[in-house]
């Protein structure tokens, strides 16, 4: 057991995989509400931990009024799910997305994409239900939140699929789906689902697809807002003077350099038009090396 638990932290907390840090973080925020709540299920208040204390402290209002002391919420509500099922539907695909998300970016824009979808859908979250009178009264309420992580995981999805459209997954019962045909499937259902009694987190997953389409066009377009997390600016600076000087590598080796950034965008724009089995096994191994390389 010991073993088993070192190599989960390890995993987690020290492998620097952003999927599986965020994956645990989620999954152990919910067990251990679950444990907290238990005691009162027992009692007869089944629903006072989530329904009271969450909600109420962790969830993104919808009621502008809240906002001056519930800011911090647009942070906190996508690592809160409200039940078993609400978490493993949505930590099942983050995984089966962000294998593939990892597979062409990095780390670093992995953190960019599934913090910022949080944030993108709580904004249009937020703004449907303050701009379209169906939901005055519920607003008014101050009862109407959001919890869970589907706006982040959607903003991996469309991202994933922007950049490599014509990608292709084997699902059960529907065979090879192109990326690109999933998140459209994903958007459809949400725009569906606005109206049904969940339509404060359809709202929330399609400004998560949003975020996730327009930062991988940003992308494709030479801005990286990724960058905002970038430590060493100077060794940035560096790496920039080098390339312009016609110099690869490290400072003052000669050694050529492991990546080439151009062959790598050259290699996403060649899948994105025709799909990744048409890459030669060189460009294959390229991109293997660039995963590789991630910072």
């Amino acid at each position: 057991m010991n073993n088993l638990f070192q190599d989960l932290r390890y995993k987690v907390f020290q492998s620097g995989n952003p999927l599986y840090f965020y994956i645990g973080l989620n999954t152990i925020i919910f067990v251990v509400l679950a444990l907290v709540g238990l005691p009162s299920f027992l009692a007869g208040n089944g629903g006072l931990v989530y329904d009271v204390y969450v909600r109420e402290y962790a969830g993104f209002p919808a009621l502008l009024s809240k906002l001056p002391y519930r800011f911090y919420t647009i942070f906190t509500y996508p690592f809160f799910h409200d039940g078993l099922l609400h978490l493993f539907f949505n930590m099942l695909v983050l995984y089966w997305m962000g294998q593939i998300f990892l597979d062409f970016l990095k780390p670093r824009q992995f953190h960019f994409v599934y913090l910022s979808g949080g944030v993108a859908g709580a904004l249009v979250y937020l703004g449907a239900y303050n701009l379209f009178p169906v939901f005055a009264q519920v607003t008014a309420s101050g009862a109407a939140t959001i919890i869970g992580s589907s706006a982040s995981v959607m903003a991996v999805v469309v991202a994933a699929a922007t950049l490599l459209p014509d990608y292709s997954i084997r699902l059960l019962l529907f065979g090879d789906v192109k990326l690109k045909y999933l998140a459209l499937a994903y958007v459809v259902l949400d725009l569906i689902g606005i109206a049904s009694v969940n339509a404060g987190g359809s709202f929330a997953h399609l400004g998560g697809a949003l975020l996730g389409f327009v930062y991988i066009k940003a992308l494709q377009n030479g801005s990286d807002w990724s960058n905002l997390f970038k430590k060493n600016r100077h060794k940035l600076r560096v790496v920039k003077n080098e390339r312009r000087s016609g110099r690869t590598g490290k400072a003052g080796s000669g050694k050529p350099s492991a990546v080439n950034q151009e062959q790598i965008d050259a290699i996403l724009d060649k899948i994105s038009q025709s799909g990744y089995d048409k890459l030669t096994r060189e460009e294959k191994e390229t991109l293997f090396k660039a995963s590789k390389h991630q910072e």
